[in-house]
This record gives C-alpha cells, sequence and structure tokens, in this order.
C-alpha cells in the first residue's frame, strides 16, 4: 500500500469562523432564520390582499379564472420544450386542469345550495 505524495495541510484550531461567533452580523443572520418571531411576516407587509368582504363564489370563480390562465401560460411553455421540459410542463398542465376541476365543483355547489 502507498501512501499519497501530497501532504494535506494542518488545519489551524483557530479559523475565521470561530471569529464570527462574536459578530453582531452573524447573530442577527441567525435570529432572523431561526427565531420563528423575527422571521415572521407582518399581515400588513403583504403583497396581495384579498378584498374584504368577498363572497365564497366570487372567490372560487376568480380562482378559476386565474387556474385557466396558468393552465394556458403552462400550455404554451410545454408546446415550446421537448423531452423532459415539455413532459414536466404538461404535468403542471394537468395538475392546473385538476384544481381548476376542484374550483368549478364547489361552484356548482355553491349554486346549487343558494337555489334550495
Amino acid at each position: 500500500m502507498t501512501t499519497s505524495p501530497y501532504h494535506l495541510p494542518e488545519t489551524p484550531e483557530h479559523t475565521d469562523l470561530h471569529d464570527m461567533r462574536g459578530s453582531g452580523a452573524a447573530q442577527r443572520a441567525l435570529d432572523y432564520y431561526l427565531k420563528e418571531d423575527m422571521s415572521a411576516r407582518d399581515v400588513d407587509e403583504a403583497f396581495f390582499t384579498i378584498k374584504p368582504g368577498i363572497s365564497q363564489e366570487e372567490a372560487l370563480v376568480h380562482a378559476s379564472d386565474l387556474l385557466r390562465s396558468a393552465a394556458a401560460t403552462a400550455y404554451e411553455s410545454a408546446s415550446s420544450h421537448q423531452g423532459n421540459h415539455r413532459d414536466l410542463a404538461f404535468s403542471v398542465v394537468y395538475l392546473i386542469d385538476m384544481a381548476k376541476a376542484m374550483v368549478e365543483r364547489s361552484l356548482r355547489a355553491t349554486e346549487a345550495q343558494a337555489n334550495i
């Protein structure tokens, strides 16, 4: 058995990582990523909000429209690709179509309850 002609450098006991333990920036990063209350997003900071008082039926109609747009986008993307990328894009179309069917089923149930 032969040994490697290359000698590994010895690692010093005191590294740059040890120097960062007392760093304020490192502590803030750890607080941000590890403490739930520090990284919880405020409701007021939401980029997209739903109009207060929207009915369930209106929300489902809007969700159905969004899913139709997403399916059209995914279908166009699938049409311009080949191989695995095409298969993946068509699988997204299929998932969107399933979600849209569930939303439309919910809409029909909502309409049926309203007619009772």
